[in-house]
């Protein structure tokens, strides 16, 4: 009777403990919300958080419906993907641990999700983002969970036989890949989705000055303050996140412990360091680039958090602050407009997480977190053979969710159902929602007459453009409006406000 007491104890311990993870992974979806509102343009803050809210709702249905089975299924199904315990069928008696870690599970297709919304902030039709949620938890995102998170799956360090006690790793002189948070599985993957999103999506209209002035424009968020808050609740959902992996609680809280220290110690070096390289190349000392140095050190310590020794954190915080930066840049050198840096700081920092284990993970550490090493970091005398593994894990989560994603994406363009019609864009999503088609066109036909009648004006510079007129006129061709186009821009407002100016400003409608 005691020793079943002492069971039943612990296991209700360890579901204690994966539901309050649970609840702060899904808790980051708070965190983003606060983030993509505050980043984007006032005229657009309403749409965004209406996306946060549905894609949290739809990756509900479709974890429940198939993703779960796709992701986990049961034990000794094929390597690539599952396919038993749709709608949790085959799970009506199981215990509370099983429900447990469906809604950790579920956080974590949720948290994947929700960052390609604020890459194709401004511009996307909301059929078209809810389609592709559906589409990237139902099946891109379940795939990758089943290769690396399942009993089963190809590049699973977890893979085993049902009835078999040792792990038997597909690739046997390692461990299998090497992804204790997701860095890979869900940074990646939801990273790799919002860069095919804003590249076929293309940028928004006046975010790249034509030639020959060319230059970015640099548009003020809507709100900073909502930024930061949405910054440290991230922050603190990755304690969730990364020490939640754990999934036990018995014996478990020593490895859960330095799994925490790990992750701060990387999120501040990561911060830092991003807030000196942008004083350093001439930007302003920003709260933005210490937000994304946050977000950065977090997505890359994800993969190894586990596996590393303290030093070792901070060094993967560092590089993880010049791969964001130098994505970043590269990402406005090619044009491409991913309001959020989405994609520089889950798709590219995932990548230096899923490496960092290859390079860092020490066996002892392996040995506690994985119960078994076969190899490790090659820093401290593996073999190598785990960073190939880690490069593969890479090469093989890029290709797959970079070409699905790219393919959803350009079937929405090829339908219509993918950007919002330009008179809609300029006036934005949040008050085109409320008007009629007819009113805006005849809105912006206004514009561009008086735009062609007023005077030539030399382009302003991105920061100049922030503190002149604000009109449509400015986001469409980069010139502040003048003289007749002003008040035109006015009138179209007022008119397509039913007589009301609103503020009595433009500038509440085309904000930059």
């Amino acid at each position: 009777m005691a020793a079943a007491s002492a069971g039943t104890l612990e296991e209700d311990l360890t579901v204690l403990w994966t539901l309050l993870c649970a609840f702060f992974v899904f808790f980051m979806q708070s965190g983003f919300a606060l983030l993509e509102s505050g980043s984007i343009r006032n005229k657009n803050v309403k749409n965004v958080l209406l996306k946060n809210v549905v894609d949290a709702s739809i990756a509900v249905m479709c974890w429940w419906a198939v993703g779960y089975a796709f992701a986990y299924g049961d034990c000794e199904e094929n390597g690539f993907i599952g396919y038993a315990n749709f709608f949790s069928s085959d799970s009506s008696s199981s215990g509370g641990l099983y429900w447990a870690l469906w809604m950790f599970r579920w956080a974590f297709s949720a948290t994947a999700t929700t960052i390609v919304s604020g890459a194709v902030a401004e511009r996307c039709q909301f059929r078209a983002y809810a389609a592709y949620t559906g589409w990237m938890t139902a099946f891109i995102y379940p795939v990758v969970v089943h290769w690396v998170w399942s009993n089963s799956g190809w590049l699973s360090a977890s893979r085993r036989g049902c009835d078999d006690v040792e792990y038997s790793p597909y690739f046997g002189a390692t461990n299998g890949l090497l992804d204790w948070g997701g860095a890979g599985v869900v940074h990646m993957v939801g990273g790799g989705a919002a860069l095919m999103g804003a590249t076929v999506l293309g940028p928004r209209l006046g975010r790249f000055l034509p030639d020959p002035v060319g230059g970015v424009s640099r548009w003020e968020p809507s709100s900073p303050t909502n930024m930061a808050l949405g910054v440290f609740i991230l922050w603190l959902g990755w304690y969730g996140f990364n020490a939640g992996s754990v999934k036990c609680f018995t014996g478990c809280m020593s490895i859960a412990a330095k799994i925490a220290v790990n992750t701060t110690l990387s999120v501040g070096a990561s911060a830092l360091t991003c807030l000196l390289l942008a004083v350093v190349l001439g930007d302003a000392g920003d709260i933005g680039p210490l937000l994304n140095g946050v977000m950065a050190g977090a997505v890359s310590i994800t993969g190894a958090c586990a596996l590393v020794q303290e030093y070792a954190a901070f060094v993967i915080g560092v590089v993880a602050a010049f791969v964001y930066t130098g994505s970043s840049k590269l990402l406005l050198r090619l044009r491409i407009d991913d309001p959020l840096d989405a994609s520089p700081v889950h798709f590219f920092c995932g990548i230096w997480g899923l490496l960092a284990p290859g390079f860092f993970a020490t066996e002892t550490n392996v040995q506690a977190a994985y119960h078994y090493a076969n190899d490790w970091g090659v820093f401290y005398g593996g073999s190598g053979r785990q960073l190939g593994v880690q490069v593969l894990g890479v090469v093989s989560i890029a290709a797959w969710t970079c070409s699905l994603s790219a393919l959803a994406f350009l079937l929405l363009r090829k339908v219509g159902w993918l950007r919002v019609p330009r008179e809609v864009e300029i006036a934005g999503l949040d008050f085109a929602q409320g008007l009629q088609r007819s009113r805006l066109r005849q809105y912006t036909a206004d514009i561009h007459r008086a735009h062609d009648a007023a005077p030539a004006a030399e382009l302003r510079d991105a920061e100049g453009a922030q503190h002149g007129a604000r009109s449509a006129d400015l986001v469409l061709h980069g010139r502040p409006a003048h003289g007749a186009a002003a008040a035109v821009g006015q009138k179209g407002w007022q008119q397509a406000n039913g007589g009301t100016a609103a503020g009595g400003s433009m500038s509440s409608l085309c904000e930059v």
